[in-house]
């Protein structure tokens, strides 16, 4: 049989090793003569635009897999009416019998509309998303990378605002549009004082109250101030807080983009307190720093994919997107398990950071969290004070 797999949606540091994960499971297989990688997520399928990845060396699998992005490329095409003939088509050409998609929500949806298709082919999902979003599933191969990096990056932000014995506001912008378990991660730094607050899309967004919050850290003896702000920061009319400093330019799925709130919050600050304020957006470096993946993440990442591949052969599995199921066995080291479910349950959901993890203030994560990250981020950097 041949299979084919892409890749979509934004990039990861892990996604290359999902991708791995459906070669190596292809190459040991004895009923899968051939594998196909489809350029450019399904924008591949349709413009026949395939490469043979069938005869990939170790050495090369052992190169993608620590390569961050997607080695195939991606899009972000919503598919419409038109477009099903010719995917259907394209893929019996190839006498594929198989399609796994690496994606997140929309591409889930992608794998839903296409396991309707009349067809003979299997279908199924191999979750990835920076955002943690995804139902269904404990976790999502690229989030402990992302939050690695962003937890590593702010304690260095932290350590570069201590020097100074000034009032001071250091404001983070991190990635997250609809929910804030990226932002949330940042929480395992909240023992060591390198995270003062934590603003999530969760819960409404105040300016007065974030100002206030910021004005009562400072009184308290706290001269520097770190914050961690998701993009997707809404007020309590449900408006993007930092609207006005966005373009409004969404992409093929009406998701609009987002970066500004950082900077939106940085003139507040310096408007409303007149200490010395600066804004990082960490942007693009959140999901593509392979110099610190987690090689927790890179190993689940191709797992799951894996998993992907066995449970069409052995179960005859279609419309599925691949779970990773964690073992809560009591005081034991953590673990995972690989698991089907129904995609439609996935496809075009978000799953929110639990609302009990959230402190009553709103601007702040319980430390029960901490217990949820700490395995996925898989380590962090150790630093003195003196």
């Amino acid at each position: 049989m041949t299979i084919t797999v892409a890749q979509s949606g934004g990039p990861t540091a892990a996604i290359n090793a999902s991708l791995a994960g459906v070669i190596v499971a292809g190459q040991k297989s004895k009923q899968i003569t051939k594998i196909l990688g489809a350029r450019y997520g399904i924008d591949g399928v349709l413009s026949d635009n395939f490469v043979d990845l069938t005869s990939l060396s170790e050495a090369d699998l052992a190169l993608l897999k620590q390569t961050p992005a997607t080695a195939l490329g991606s899009c972000r095409r919503k598919l419409t009416d038109e477009h099903y003939d010719t995917i259907l088509a394209n893929l019996k050409k190839h006498d594929i019998s198989a399609f796994f998609y690496i994606g997140g929500n929309d591409s889930m949806d992608t794998v839903a509309k296409l396991s309707r298709l009349d067809s003979d082919i299997k279908f199924i999902g191999i979750p990835k998303t920076i955002d943690n979003d995804l139902p269904e599933t404990d976790h999502t191969p690229g989030f402990g990378s992302a939050a690695k990096y962003v937890a590593t990056t702010l304690k260095e932000i932290a350590r570069d605002s201590f020097v100074y014995d000034v009032l001071s506001v250091t404001i983070v912008e991190i990635m997250g549009r609809d929910a804030g378990w990226l932002t949330a991660s940042t929480c395992v730094l909240q023992s060591t004082g390198e995270v003062h607050l934590i603003y999530l899309p969760e819960r409404p967004f105040s300016l007065d109250a974030f100002i206030e919050d910021v004005r009562k850290l400072h009184e308290s003896g706290q001269k520097q101030v770190i914050v961690a702000v998701s993009e997707g920061l809404r007020n309590e009319c449900g408006e993007y807080a930092g609207a006005s400093a966005q373009s409004g330019k969404a992409d093929a799925f009406g998701h609009k983009y987002l970066a500004g709130v950082g900077k939106f919050l940085e003139n507040q600050v310096c408007e409303r307190l007149g200490c010395k304020v600066r804004s990082v957006e960490l942007n693009v470096s959140q999901r593509c720093a392979a110099h610190l993946a987690s090689e927790v993440d890179l190993r689940e990442a191709q797992a799951v994919a894996e998993a992907g591949v066995a449970a069409v052969l052995e179960q005859n599995a279609n419309s599925v997107m691949m779970a990773i199921e964690r073992v809560n066995a009591p005081n034991a080291p953590y673990e995972a398990n690989y698991t089907p479910v129904d995609v439609i349950l996935v496809a075009n959901r978000v799953r929110k950071f639990p609302e009990e993890w959230i402190n009553s203030s709103g601007n702040g994560i319980e430390s029960i969290a901490n217990d949820y990250f700490l395995p996925l981020i898989d380590g962090l950097p150790k630093h003195i004070s003196l």
